[in-house]
C-alpha cells in the first residue's frame, strides 16, 4: 500500500480539529528589538492574563539578564495555549533581510513556575503548527509590505500595526 492509498496518514484517528483565535496584544519591547504580541487559543478558553502576564515578565528578565539576545530587530510573538495548562511561547524575529528566526519557550501546567527554553533534539524538528501558521502567514506578507516600503520610522511603525485577529 502506498503513502496515497492509506487513510489519515501521521493523523489519529479519533483526532477532531478545532479552530482557535489569534488574538492581538499589546507590543513588547526587549532592548532594542521590538515585537507584535499575539496569543492563540480556543475561543471559549483564551490565554488567562496571570499567564500572559508571566510570559512577558519572562522575557523581560531573559532579555535584561542577557539571557535572550533578539538582535536589535523586528518581529513577533506567539503565545500559544495548546491544551488546559501547556503553552508555548514563540519569539520570532526577522533577520538578514527575509530570514524568520525563532527562539521557542514553554510552560506546562501550574506546576511549571515560568516559562523556560524548550529542549529540541534530532536533525528534523517540529517548527509551527497549523494554528500558529495563521499568525506566521499574515507576518510573513507584513514583512514583505515592509521590506517593499521605504523601511523608515511610519514604515517600521506601519508593520508595528498590522496584525492579525481572527480564526486559525
Amino acid at each position: 500500500m502506498t503513502l496515497l492509498e492509506q487513510d489519515g496518514v501521521a493523523v489519529r484517528p479519533g483526532y477532531r480539529h478545532e479552530e482557535k483565535l489569534a488574538r492581538v496584544g499589546q507590543s513588547v519591547a526587549l532592548g532594542d528589538t521590538l515585537l507584535k504580541w499575539y496569543e492563540l487559543a480556543p475561543a471559549d478558553a483564551p490565554v488567562e492574563p496571570a499567564v500572559s502576564d508571566l510570559a512577558r515578565l519572562g522575557l523581560a528578565d531573559a532579555a535584561r539578564l542577557g539571557e535572550l539576545r533578539l538582535g536589535g530587530t523586528l518581529g513577533f510573538v506567539i503565545l500559544h495555549r495548546c491544551d488546559e495548562g501547556f503553552h508555548f511561547l514563540l519569539v520570532c524575529t526577522w533577520r538578514n533581510e527575509n530570514e524568520l528566526w525563532e527562539t521557542v519557550w514553554a510552560k506546562d501546567g501550574d506546576g511549571d513556575p515560568g516559562f523556560h527554553p524548550w529542549p529540541l533534539e534530532g536533525s528534523h524538528r517540529p517548527t509551527f503548527c497549523v494554528w500558529e501558521l495563521g499568525a506566521v502567514a499574515h507576518e510573513a506578507r507584513a514583512w514583505a509590505r515592509f521590506l517593499r516600503s521605504p523601511r523608515d520610522r511610519d514604515a517600521r511603525l506601519d508593520y508595528l500595526r498590522d496584525a492579525y485577529e481572527g480564526r486559525v
